[in-house]
């Protein structure tokens, strides 16, 4: 059997309709950049996080980029972030010029130590961007107090967590502005690149709407800024889709207890954690093995397209531009150890169940083989 990780073809056929209506309108409208479904879909997404605005921008790593430059961040700031992320967490931040400063993971969420925190904390110190991994937020009423206590500002980086949240906070709550991504192997996703900045400031959303756009709110008169829109053809395509969301996201945590229930009793393997009394999405369903690259093998090769995410930790990166492993403070072994040893199986909501079933049990027969 062939079980693929992306279900972006079913879910085209899924809401064909609705989806070729949606991209028809647009075309009819006439207004493809900045129109009224652009609009819309920004009223849409504030109101389904409960934020007072959203900005829809080009890509999750605009999102993180521009709300940077919206708040201010720049050359000779600190931001305290995790190196077991997407390369885009960390290559925003210096985008704006200023330094990434890597803290390590919690080992069983894969987020941040908010433990680790305060220790990495100096007087260049400018924000933290807590990072809601894989689709299980972190811990943000923690950071959300650290950051008060040193007058520091909070940016989440939510590109694979949207719909989930806490046990007593919602994403967006404790912090200056979220960043989204809409590309689309996202919980949702058009079919192209896409992101957005959610926030309850003002004077985010206004600066970011002039950062987009060549530092124009008005035709023709412009200060500084960039091309940073998210179309209305995307936007179109990403109002059907998040009338489906929550749907969807219930789906995947039922596909992840199937895989709990199925895999708990397998040796060598180490299954995900959710945070007692918090929504965890399942972007990802990752496991972790000390013999990784033998486990991917044998999975790939009986037909499941199980991935890695991430396999190499930002400061191990060959592009990394801030020095090498053993300069960074604090160190991170946590990190490094988990992108040594995590494979994402199959999930999304399109997954069938024979196909759920069959990769349950080529799990258990690796586990059973070493």
């Amino acid at each position: 059997m062939k079980v693929g990780f992306y279900g972006h073809v079913r879910q085209y056929h899924d809401l064909k309709d609705e989806i070729d209506g949606a991209i028809h309108s647009v075309l009819e409208s006439g207004e493809y950049v900045q129109g009224p479904t652009l609009a819309r879909f920004e009223k849409e997404l504030a109101a389904y996080a409960g934020t007072k605005y959203a900005v829809g921008v080009n890509s999750g790593t605009d999102a993180l980029w521009l709300s940077f430059l919206a708040l201010g961040i720049g050359p000779g700031d600190e931001v305290i972030t995790v190196a077991n992320t997407f390369f885009a967490t960390a290559e925003a931040i210096w985008f704006v010029g200023a330094k990434p400063v890597f803290v390590d993971i919690d080992p069983d969420t894969c987020n941040i130590d908010v433990t680790k925190i305060e220790g990495a904390i100096t007087p260049r110190t400018k924000a933290i961007v807590p990072v809601h991994l894989y689709g299980q937020p972190a811990n943000m009423r923690a950071i959300s107090q650290i950051a008060k206590r040193h007058n520091l500002l909070v940016v989440e980086d939510c590109a694979q967590a949207i719909g989930a949240r806490g046990d007593d906070f919602a994403i967006g709550e404790l912090s200056d502005a979220v960043a989204t991504s809409f590309i689309i192997q996202k919980n949702l996703g058009t079919f192209g690149d896409g992101g957005a900045i959610i926030t309850n400031r003002e004077d985010v959303s206004t600066r970011v709407k002039a950062l987009r756009n060549h530092g124009s709110t008005k035709r023709s008169v412009h200060s500084m800024g960039y091309n940073s829109r998210l179309d209305d053809l995307h936007a179109g395509i990403l109002s059907v889709k998040l009338k489906k969301l929550d749907a969807w996201n219930d789906r995947r945590r039922e596909i992840a207890a199937m895989y709990t229930a199925g895999l708990k009793d397998v040796p060598g393997i180490k299954l995900p954690t959710e945070t007692p009394g918090y929504r965890h999405v399942y972007h990802l369903y990752v496991i972790e093995t000390e013999q990784r690259d033998a486990m991917l093998k044998y999975l790939n090769d009986a037909g499941i397209d199980a991935k890695v995410h991430y396999p190499i930790a930002i400061h191990q990166q060959e592009g990394y531009p801030w020095g090498k492993p053993a300069d960074l403070h604090p160190c991170v072994p946590l990190s490094e150890k988990s992108a040594a040893s995590v494979i994402s199986l199959p999930m999304f909501p399109e997954l069938h169940q024979d196909e759920i079933d069959y990769v349950i049990e080529t799990v258990r027969a690796w586990g059973k083989k070493k």
